[in-house]
């Protein structure tokens, strides 16, 4: 009797199984999370709802900076092609935002058009209005570069009041909305000018909540000496430590992101290390992108919840009949107590909150009674959706990310430093003498055989009590001591002949230079004597 309870509620009980991760999330969102958004009217205070287009499209990169900065010049530097609508000057020339995207041909989208498009992730951008449109397009080109990103250049950033006026729209908000959608935001520094405007100050307490999408890049640094360098690299700091108020130290890449000659190459070492660190960061872009998607969807739903408390507890608050504006009045102004009675009822993080101030200018235009009470079951689905449904899309994540490993940004730039004399590192530390006929080793292994004969060799070779006392003295800890034992014992027999015994000193070199060891000895590296026995 009754058996279709039983069975719905076992339905309800068995978990929904997803193909892919963006599909998951497509769904999760659609029947858990939109519901909740939609009774506490989250679009109008905070975010507007997803669609198809945000779960699907690929890895975006947010171009920031003031103007004459490099940001149009660093796509250019990336993709090693003119993109269309492109134009460089030292003067403020790009004023549109131009999404720079894959396409079978070149040509460019006016921003009307992008709105419309489903295919786009860019549908909710016509709440900014005409005057933000117009200065919208996108870029398209065929490019092997964004098959895999899209990158998205925008306005220089000027100082004073009447530039900021003259816009027309939201500068700021509109950045704070691609902020949120985009895998990683870059703010660019011209070595020369740090200033920080008021208006760019402002974009960057914008991108608050999103500091972990935040790289910034000093560019043009090869025009200025190293003494210089490392006061503007201070300077830097100091400026950004003011206005990302975080405990930790933000990431800054030092380079010079075009193809010009460097105009004064004695940091090129340095530069060549930099850019390799910010291609690896790119490059990982789309291998995370499931990644970055499914930590974006627990931010907003940890948001959508706080939000959703805010509203009912408005709502409890508000008399029947009488005195509603004046109640309303008190309660903005005494939004900051409910915010804490709430985290004290709740459990929640005041880090989990909405800005106080821009909660409190939102509120006054709104109806107060159109607001909804506290319903229990929405909650209930989005903490199920929290603690279970997120945890197994988790475990899919990583399977996703085993079966492409080899799924990371190529063309361009990224594959001018991959293969060949020119890849990084390339000849230094343990590749040193990976050319040479002659084994590397050998020009100072006389300096070497000097102390290996004074380590009492027994039929050619010392132990490893003997060749300790040596290698100790180069104060390296013991597991790194270790690891070279292993790779210089090439026999693994236990003992170090005089070959052995000089590679063994030769990576020590390596390592006291600051270089990493190798995994595994390269071939170039191998005694003369043992490459007989291969």
């Amino acid at each position: 009797m009754f058996s279709w309870v039983s069975k719905d509620a076992r339905r309800k009980k068995e978990p929904e199984l997803f193909q892919t991760v963006a599909e998951g999330l497509r769904q999760l969102y659609a029947q858990k999370l939109l519901p909740l958004e939609e009774h506490y009217r989250f679009h109008e205070f905070h975010s507007p709802a997803l669609e198809d287009a945000d779960f699907d499209n690929k890895p975006m990169v947010l171009l920031v900076g003031q103007y004459s900065t490099g940001k149009t010049t660093f796509i250019r530097h990336l993709i090693e092609q003119d993109f269309p609508g492109m134009r460089i000057g030292p003067e403020p020339t790009t004023d549109s935002f131009i999404a720079v995207m894959h396409g079978p041909t070149e040509g460019v989208v006016p921003g009307n058009a992008l709105v419309v498009d489903p295919r786009r992730p860019f549908r909710k951008l016509n709440a900014f209005g005409n005057a933000f449109l117009n200065r919208f397009m996108c870029a398209q080109l065929p490019n092997p570069v964004l098959d895999s990103i899209s990158i998205i250049d925008t306005p220089g950033i000027l100082s004073g009041e009447k530039q900021r006026i003259s816009r027309g729209y939201d500068f700021a908000a509109v950045l704070e909305w691609f902020a949120e959608r985009v895998d990683r935001i870059i703010l660019l520094f011209d070595a020369h000018k740090l200033d920080i405007s008021d208006e760019f100050s402002e974009v960057i307490k914008a991108l608050k909540n999103h500091e972990d999408k935040i790289r910034v890049v000093l560019n043009k640094a090869d025009q200025i000496e190293t003494q210089q360098l490392m006061r503007v690299y201070g300077a830097l700091m100091w400026s950004l430590g003011k206005i990302i108020n975080t405990p930790e130290v933000v990431r800054v890449y030092i380079g010079s992101f075009w193809s010009h000659p460097l105009l004064i190459p004695d940091n090129r070492k340095l530069f060549e290390a930099e850019e390799q660190d910010l291609f690896k960061d790119i490059q990982s872009l789309p291998r995370n992108a499931a990644l970055r998607k499914l930590n974006d969807l627990i931010k907003r739903a940890r948001l959508a919840k706080v939000h959703a408390y805010i509203i009912s507890s408005l709502k409890k608050e508000m008399p029947n009949v009488f005195g509603k504006e004046s109640k309303k009045k008190e309660l903005v102004n005494n939004l900051g107590e409910i915010y804490q009675k709430i985290e004290r009822e709740h459990q929640i993080s005041p880090g989990d909150f909405p800005s106080l101030r821009k909660m409190q200018e939102l509120l006054q235009t709104q109806d107060f009674s159109k607001f909804q009470a506290l319903k229990p079951k929405l909650l209930d689905t989005v903490d199920d959706m929290l603690a279970n449904d997120i945890a197994r899309l988790m475990v899919m994540v990583r399977q996703e990310e085993s079966l492409m490993p080899s799924q990371a940004v190529k063309g361009g730039a990224f594959d001018g430093t991959m293969n060949g004399p020119f890849g990084h590192g390339y000849g230094e530390g343990a590749g040193e003498g990976i050319d040479d006929v002659e084994w590397v080793v050998g020009k100072d292994k006389p300096t070497y055989d000097e102390i290996f004969y004074t380590l009492s060799p027994v039929n050619g070779k010392i132990t490893g009590a003997n060749a300790k006392k040596e290698m100790v003295k180069s104060k390296l800890p013991n597991t790194v001591l270790g690891k070279i034992w292993k790779l210089a014992d090439v026999d693994k027999d236990g003992l170090l002949d005089d070959e052995e015994f000089a590679l063994a000193n030769h990576l020590i070199k390596v390592k006291l230079e600051g270089h990493e060891l190798p995994a595994d000895l390269p071939p170039h590296l191998v005694p003369p004597s043992k490459r007989r026995h291969e």
